[in-house]
């Protein structure tokens, strides 16, 4: 198996973990609010990574100014204000509907990629992105169609509007993430320091942003939720996300955000099987043309170059 799609399964089966997350996370605002849900998540993460990044060696003083920018957009904008954002749309628009939005952020980071990394993107690569694109709307289609058919435009409030906002920055802060993760490996930083700049840059961020809005986490967290946080943190935040890193070194940064388009294929078998909730022939056809997409884009790896 050749290392582009090792790293490309990786990231497969880290979108398996991100899609279980959301089966904890959706329920779980009912009770708590989403500034506490990734707070704590950002917290517990922080104390699991920090002593990793001190055993390994590294040293902020030694990143230069480039480095700095990334470990910024990866911490502050990728993991706490996106995830933040992820988080309170689910409240405020239909949570399907953020998942199909938040599969824009493959246009993100092709974006990025092509003027951040000088990564050449192929006619063939196009192609493919192109065919998982609509692979991934096809699975989704069922549960956005009704919303944008109804024929009641009074949904359309400020607070839907505020909703797309959110998602759509949870696009543009997770695109960027793959971009800059992609530049920091290139540069010789490890998958383990890498993730524990974006959680330690990502809690000091929320840890200010809480103080000032006095949301700090309080008697809100019982055992139930906690626990469920902590499941959170271990689904998308550990193994989740070091199956993602360890995945993008190995393959280039628009081919990770190809891999990523499994994330709306992994939900909706998760789905099928704990909620018992089958697939419909129109998701089936979007399954089977994501899987297609995923398998050319790496048939010949050696096809497609990164500088």
């Amino acid at each position: 198996m050749s290392q582009s799609l090792y790293g490309f399964i990786l990231i497969v089966f880290g979108t398996l973990m991100w899609s279980a997350d959301t089966l904890v996370r959706y329920p779980l605002l009912a009770s708590v609010r989403a500034e506490t849900i990734v707070f704590t998540e950002h917290l517990v993460l922080t104390l699991i990574f920090a002593p990793v990044l001190i055993l390994s060696g590294f040293s902020f003083k030694q990143l230069k100014r480039e480095h700095w920018i990334a470990f910024l957009v990866i911490g502050v904008f990728g993991s706490a204000v996106s995830t933040l954002a992820f988080t309170a749309a689910f409240s405020l628009i239909n949570p399907s509907l953020v998942i199909l939005l938040q599969k824009l952020q493959v246009f993100v980071a092709l974006a990025g990629s092509a003027f951040i990394l000088k990564e050449k993107i192929t006619p063939r690569f196009s192609i493919c992105a192109a065919a998982a694109i609509v692979g991934a709307l096809l699975i989704s289609w069922k549960d956005i169609a009704p919303y944008f058919l109804a024929a009641d435009t009074t949904k359309k409030t400020l607070t839907t509007l505020f909703g797309y906002l959110l998602a759509l920055i949870a696009v543009s802060g997770w695109g960027l993430s793959t971009v800059y993760g992609k530049k920091l490996s290139l540069s010789g930083v490890s998958e383990n320091q890498i993730l524990s700049g974006r959680f330690i840059f990502g809690f000091i961020f929320l840890l200010i942003f809480c103080l000032t809005r006095n949301t700090l986490p309080d008697s809100q967290l019982g055992t139930d939720e906690l626990f469920k946080i902590l499941l959170m943190v271990l689904l998308s935040g550990l193994i989740g996300m070091t199956l993602y890193y360890k995945g993008l070194r190995r393959i280039s940064a628009h081919h990770g955000a190809i891999a990523e388009l499994f994330f709306p294929l992994s939900a909706v078998l998760i789905n099928w099987i704990f909620l018992n909730k089958h697939l419909e022939p129109l998701q089936i056809a979007g399954a089977l043309l994501l899987l297609v997409a995923g398998f050319l884009v790496n048939f010949r790896p050696n096809a497609y170059s990164a500088h």
